[in-house]
């Protein structure tokens, strides 16, 4: 776990690169900080031992008394105002340098996160995902923030004080040295317990945040059934094990700084049992004593702040963990490199259009091992023709789609669009010929237009006569403010039907060369889909088109039908053939046709 720990922790050094001189200055200032702090102890002792008339230091030799300690006050004060500003000149870096790295982190994880396969994503909560976004993250800038810059600080500090120290006197100098063994001991006793402590805790709280998000996409189907007395007892549960996990790091964050706190004031008591018996026999100096009782309160102060910071470093390293697994997600659909792409397929990354010719070659597929969707799966498709999946639920028909798309990657076979693998094809350029309307419409938050655009080039005006060339002129009539009418979040102001009329538009705009249709009209109502069937005849014009519906009148309009059950293809042709051949398409007609079954 350490040298992985170590492997992550340099991982995070090219996010420091931009900020080298930032840095170096505020290591460069962590000795005269130092330096400045371990001198005021010395100054005040040589204030007592000059008010005692004990020897002193020889620069002070020979002055009168006032003049010692009027000496001594000023360098006291010069002390303390050069180790507040150079300390808030370098709380300010490393907290400007904290932001920085945070914000850079965030992202890459935000880009590895869209990067990764649906596969990643449909077995991990998106509640887990933004607790590894926002909370890991903010635990990291934390423990960069204040913990890395502060340790170091500490241990110059440290070793400064410990320096002066030994040169004073070296016998109670060694003596308080050797008191912080058991400390560091204790510390690192207490570390690995508290880090698999934090990881649960960090856990639990991905869980909480995952049914709170669950539950609140959900609401709707909460209250209609009733279930906000089942589902709060659930969530309580999870916020109870939250607590344990809590609770589970309060022992040792409290146990470590209680434990210092013993061994300083021990040391305390050691430092006044001897030296006061050195200064009874004249072997040392009250200002020199009171030199050592400073230092020894001091000595323990960098310990004192590593177990403050002991939480947070901890947190830190457990958010370097969690965000370093994410990190290390492998991207299932990655860019072929270039020396692996056939010349045709780097041309046509070049071209816009395309005839729209899609085969699949053997493809097998399975979400889990033992549950295979397709199984050596063939079948042409010819440029500009139209096709209907057609099969019972779970015979593959949506995968199909998903794996034209590249969402998915086979485990075996090949997908060829225009003769080419579609993996040897630019992923933008893939997906710009492939143009997708889904049952399921998504609409980001933001105005109509940049829905419409999402990431093509198209003015305002081109916009427009688009959405009335589709017959969106009435929609549009009926928004507010028509193409710049705020959404608000996943559309929820519009109705199903309009939703899906944007969905239509916006894969218009592209000007596919194949186009995939996955029930695009299930959700309007006969007046709206009237409307769209004129523009969706324009649009399918001189395409090649996929599609997946359940309504027999649209089934009967394409020109072939492939027939799906459990992975493969058992009938193909089209609707009168079908029907005919009295098998299982001419089942399912009929079953809907009674009203019993869709296709």
């Amino acid at each position: 776990m350490a040298k992985l720990d170590r492997q992550r922790l340099l991982g995070l050094l090219p996010y420091l690169g931009r900020d080298r001189k930032r840095l170096w200055a505020t290591l460069v200032l962590l000795i005269p900080v130092a330096g400045a702090a371990a001198i005021q102890p010395l100054l005040v002792g040589q204030a007592i031992s000059a008010l005692r008339h004990e020897p002193v230091m020889p620069w002070l030799a020979g002055k009168a008394v006032s003049e010692q300690l009027r000496t001594l006050v000023l360098l006291l004060l010069a002390a303390v105002l050069v180790r507040l500003g150079l300390q808030g000149f370098q709380t300010f870096n490393v907290q400007a340098v904290g932001q920085r790295l945070t914000a850079r982190i965030r992202n890459d994880l935000f880009s590895h996160a869209m990067a990764l396969s649906l596969r990643f994503h449909d077995r991990t909560p998106v509640g887990k995902l933004l607790t590894r976004l926002t909370s890991d993250v903010d635990a990291l800038a934390e423990v960069f923030g204040s913990g890395a810059v502060g340790v170091l600080a500490d241990l110059v500090t440290l070793i400064v004080i410990a320096v002066t120290m030994i040169s004073i006197e070296w016998r109670l100098g060694l003596l308080l040295m050797l008191s912080q063994i058991p400390v560091v001991f204790g510390i690192l006793w207490l570390q690995s317990r508290y880090r698999k402590a934090n990881y649960r805790v960090r856990e639990e709280l991905g869980q909480l945040n995952a049914d709170l998000q669950e539950n609140l996409q959900g609401l709707e189907v909460v209250q209609m059934f009733r279930r906000e007395g089942v589902n709060s007892a659930r969530f309580s549960r999870t916020t109870d094990s939250y607590r344990q996990a809590i609770t589970g790091t309060i022992l040792y964050d409290s146990s470590i700084s209680a434990f210092i706190e013993w061994v300083a004031l021990t040391a305390v008591a050691v430092v006044l049992g001897l030296g006061g018996s050195m200064v009874t026999e004249g072997l040392m100096g009250l200002g020199t004593l009171t030199t050592f009782i400073l230092y020894s309160q001091r000595l323990f102060d960098p310990l004192r702040q590593l177990a403050e910071r002991f939480t947070q470093i901890q947190g830190g390293l457990t958010a370097v963990e969690r965000i370093g697994e994410l990190l290390e997600q492998p991207i299932e659909i990655a860019e072929l490199p270039e020396n692996q792409k056939t010349a045709a397929a780097v041309r046509s990354g070049i071209e816009r259009n395309s005839a729209g010719e899609v085969i699949f070659e053997n493809v097998s597929f399975a979400y889990r091992a033992d549950d295979p969707i397709l199984q050596d799966l063939s079948f042409r498709i010819n440029p500009g023709e139209h096709v209907a999946l057609v099969g019972p639920t779970g015979s593959g028909k949506t995968t199909i789609i998903r794996l034209l798309c590249r969402l998915y990657e086979p485990q075996q076979g090949r997908i060829l669009l225009d003769g080419i693998d579609i993996r040897q094809l630019p992923i933008p350029t893939l997906r710009q010929r492939l143009g997708v309307v889904l049952q399921d419409t998504f609409l980001f938050s933001g105005n109509v237009a940049d829905n419409l655009r999402l990431d093509a080039p198209i003015s305002t005006d081109e916009l427009r006569q688009t959405c009335r060339d589709l017959g969106l002129g009435p929609l549009l009539q009926r928004l507010p403010d028509g193409l710049a009418t705020e959404l608000r979040e996943r559309g929820g102001n519009l109705s199903s039907g309009e939703r899906q009329l944007l969905s239509v538009a916006r894969v218009a705009i592209r000007d596919p060369s194949v186009l995939v249709m996955d029930e695009a009209t299930a959700f309007m109502d006969p007046s709206t889909e009237a409307t769209l069937q004129r523009d969706l005849d324009r649009l399918l014009n001189q395409r090649t088109a996929i599609v997946i519906a359940h309504r027999l009148a649209t089934v009967e309009a394409a020109d072939r039908i492939l027939v799906l059950k459990k992975g493969r293809v058992v009938e193909q042709g089209n609707h009168l053939q079908l029907r005919a051949a009295g098998g299982l398409y001419a089942q399912l007609a009929e079953l809907q046709e009674r009203g019993l079954a869709a296709l």
